[in-house]
């Protein structure tokens, strides 16, 4: 009787809760309505910081991507401030260069190359034909003297005079005409003079006030050929404005006329490159840049 008064003591001091039976799955916990409540809110919380996270995430990549294209904006038009100010410079020392060199347009070739500067086979073909004339005068002369002098017989001193007197008025250039087309040495050195004098007119003309070799120098950067050292003399002296009364022969006026040609060259270049520059001006929208048309009265 002891014995089974004692199981049931203890079974209802047990507490209310799952109980493991032999052959049967465990009773559910049974919860009180208080975690119940803080469980559905717990669940709540999380979906709704869920759906906020989901919402925001487009408005944070806008505002990235708009931060992005901000920075990237003021970049782009601080380059291109810079092009327009580099362009405007460039363009600005193509126009003064154009404006200081053209007259390299204004070379006359024909009256620099002298094309008809009697060659030195006429000049030595004209000298020799002087002489000629010359020492057939004196020994036409010297036949008349020795005649005065009793010498020789008076006719054959008569005879010298006559010799002589033709051979003076051979020497005539209105005579001489009339028996010989060859222009004599006299003529020649005339020639010669004449047509230097033109060439350093001509200089004069183009180099002006500043000296126009001088500062075609500036385009060398165009035609390397100008840093030719020949040209030195030609670049000091222009500098220091005494090209005209230093160029006293031929050879100068040629190697001027050589530096002219290769400037003229140096000038067309430029000239391209002022128009491509300012067409880029015009197609990139900088009126700043683009040269204005002048106006016509």
């Amino acid at each position: 009787m002891a014995e089974q008064t004692a199981p049931g003591t203890t079974d209802d001091a047990a507490p209310t809760g799952a109980v493991l039976r032999p052959g049967r799955a465990a009773d559910p916990i049974t919860r009180s309505p208080q975690s119940a409540l803080n469980s559905a809110q717990r669940t709540a919380a999380l979906q709704s910081l869920d759906d906020e996270l989901v919402e925001d995430s487009p408005d944070d990549g806008q505002a990235e991507s708009v931060g992005q294209s901000d920075v990237d904006e003021p970049e782009s038009t601080a380059s291109g401030d810079i092009e327009q100010a580099l362009a405007e410079s460039t363009q600005r020392k193509l126009r003064l260069m154009l404006r200081q060199n053209d007259r390299v347009l204004l070379m006359d070739f024909d009256l620099l190359a002298m094309s008809d500067w009697p060659d030195n086979y006429e000049m030595a073909a004209a000298r020799r034909s002087r002489d000629l004339w010359v020492f057939s005068a004196l020994v036409a002369a010297s036949v008349f003297l020795s005649g005065l002098t009793g010498f020789i017989p008076a006719w054959i001193a008569g005879g010298g005079f006559g010799a002589f007197i033709i051979i003076l008025l051979l020497g005539v250039p209105f005579v001489r005409r009339m028996y010989s087309g060859k222009p004599s040495y006299l003529d020649l050195v005339v020639k010669r003079q004449r047509l230097l004098k033109d060439a350093r007119k001509h200089i004069e003309h183009l180099e002006g006030k500043e000296g126009l070799i001088w500062q075609s120098a500036r385009m060398a950067e165009y035609n390397p050929a100008l840093r030719h050292t020949r040209f030195s003399e030609l670049l000091r002296l222009s500098e220091q404005r005494s090209l005209v009364r230093n160029i006293t022969r031929r050879e100068y006026v040629r190697l001027y006329l050589i530096y002219l040609m290769e400037a003229e060259k140096a000038y067309g270049r430029v000239q391209q490159a002022f128009f491509d520059g300012n067409q880029q001006a015009i197609d990139n929208g900088w009126r700043s840049v683009a040269a204005a048309p002048v106006e016509r009265a």
